[in-house]
């Protein structure tokens, strides 16, 4: 394994005997589903595994909700937030698992927050060295689906379409669902000019469950060498 950049200090990697496998996709496409498959078929497979994703570190999780709540987090306080709860993970739960050999199923990765941030007009040299510290995965699949279809899902699944999700701190539209489609576009547009760097494998999140869940597991077992 690798950092993308300096890394934390300490750290042997010869140690991370593990895997790091990273689903990414918008709130809608299916992605919590298909973790929650993937989880099961690699725990009968025989892997250990362990559960990370956005805003579930002890250290700042609560404080950070709360704040987003508001609707009033400046630029600059937003990214160092989201920052230090993907940091406290890292060094806490993703390092020490992958030293104990564990299979790290990430629900979204920094992936998502780089592109949350550029697309609100962050420097992008400045995002990518935030996220320095963050290892090289084995496998990051990214979960496409069409912002059409991601309304539909989310007002099935919430009766509403989140604030941010909706990018409305960007003043794009007075009306949420343009607002919602118009912000979902710019993302996907950042995970597009990602891809070839980061190599995400693409997967068409727009089918059945079923379908996307084949497609994974075969670029799993791929990643493993199964």
């Amino acid at each position: 394994m690798k950092f993308y950049g300096e890394g934390i200090p300490g750290v042997d990697l010869a140690e991370l005997s593990g895997r790091l496998l990273v689903i990414e996709g918008a709130d809608g496409s299916g992605r919590s589903t298909q973790i929650d498959l993937l989880k099961d078929y690699l725990e009968n497979t025989g892997h250990a595994v362990t559960n990370v994703g956005l805003v579930r570190s002890t250290l700042v999780s609560k404080e950070l909700n709360e704040a987003k709540l508001g609707n009033v987090l400046s630029e600059v306080t937003r990214s160092l937030f989201y920052a230090t709860d993907f940091a406290d993970q890292l060094e806490n739960i993703i390092i020490p698992s992958l030293r104990a050999g564990f299979i790290v199923l990430a629900d979204r990765y920094i992936y998502t927050l780089m592109a949350r941030e550029i697309v609100r007009g962050a420097v992008r040299e400045w995002v990518r060295s935030l996220y320095s510290i963050a290892l090289v995965p084995h496998l990051v699949i990214y979960l496409k689906v069409s912002p059409g279809q991601l309304v539909e899902r989310n007002l099935r699944k919430n009766a509403t379409l989140e604030y941010w999700e909706s990018g409305r701190d960007l003043g794009i539209s007075r009306d949420i669902f343009d607002s919602f489609v118009h912000y979902q576009r710019l993302i996907q547009r950042e995970f597009s000019l990602m891809q070839d760097e980061y190599g995400f494998h693409l997967v068409n999140g727009n089918r059945s469950i079923r379908a996307v869940s084949r497609d994974i597991c075969a670029k799993v077992e791929e990643s493993l060498g199964v």
